[in-house]
């Protein structure tokens, strides 16, 4: 699924069982050291995958160790992120010649809780959902748009250096069957809903801008992926190259 979300230039890897080889770098094996046996499996398979991702577009494979936000270090000249959820793993790299950034999220075919659809939609998008469901009532959308922002921030974080909340970004998907495409675009401070503790923060007067992404849904899964193509966000976007969302930071 992953590699149909993606530019040509980029790499995607995705597996539904834990891959045990190749072994792991020491770095890594001493930040999972005292985690569960689920925790660290799941931490090797997609840091497995990563490294075959690495190896398409020509990379050597180096240790991916978290940075103080529990986001992967990438190698020079890439950019790359990792998702998992219940019975899958993704991975996907690209060179920076090609990039800015990448984000991609996976999780599962369900509708969310009503209070959690609250906290992350705005009115706007849920009046936007309800439209899409009156049309396709067999497609999660609500999990589309959730699995959308979180792709949008780990494209965010590395490049601005920065929380971004679920108000501080809004979402117009495109109607598909089973796949489609999305756009996110930062919405301005005076639209957010949560009052940050840096209240003069406006995501829309950042530079930052919209991006496109597509997603997915069958087998039981939605994924979402966006590449930021080369030269397409700020400048100061090249110092970082680590994927995070706001709700998953350990990877």
């Amino acid at each position: 699924m992953i590699r149909t979300l993606l530019p040509a230039y980029a790499a995607g890897r995705e597996s539904t069982r834990e891959l045990t080889a190749p072994a792991l770098f020491e770095a890594e094996r001493a930040e999972v050291a005292g985690a569960l046996p689920a925790r660290r499996a799941e931490y090797a398979t997609v840091r497995r995958l990563a490294r075959v991702c690495l190896a398409d577009v020509g990379v050597p494979p180096a240790a991916l160790v978290r940075d103080l936000h529990g986001a992967p270090r990438w190698p020079a000249g890439t950019v790359g992120s990792l998702t998992h959820c219940r019975g899958y793993r993704a991975a996907a790299v690209a060179r920076t010649r090609d990039a800015d950034g990448m984000g991609i999220d996976a999780e599962p075919c369900a509708p969310l809780p009503r209070r959690v659809l609250e906290g992350v939609t705005s009115p706007a998008e849920r009046a936007h959902l309800a439209e899409l469901r009156a049309h396709r009532p067999d497609v999660p959308w609500c999990r589309v748009l959730f699995s959308a922002k979180e792709a949008y921030y780990k494209v965010w974080y590395p490049a601005m250096g920065s929380w971004l909340g679920f108000d501080d970004a809004e979402v117009l998907l495109g109607p598909g069957g089973d796949r489609g495409t999305f756009t996110v675009r930062p919405v301005p401070g005076g639209a957010r809903r949560v009052r940050r503790p840096d209240a003069a923060f406006d995501p829309a007067a950042t530079g930052f801008p919209a991006l496109s992404g597509r997603w997915t849904a069958r087998a039981g899964l939605v994924v979402t992926a966006i590449t930021a193509p080369a030269g397409s966000l700020p400048r100061r976007a090249q110092a970082g190259r680590t994927a995070t969302g706001t709700l998953r930071c350990a990877q």
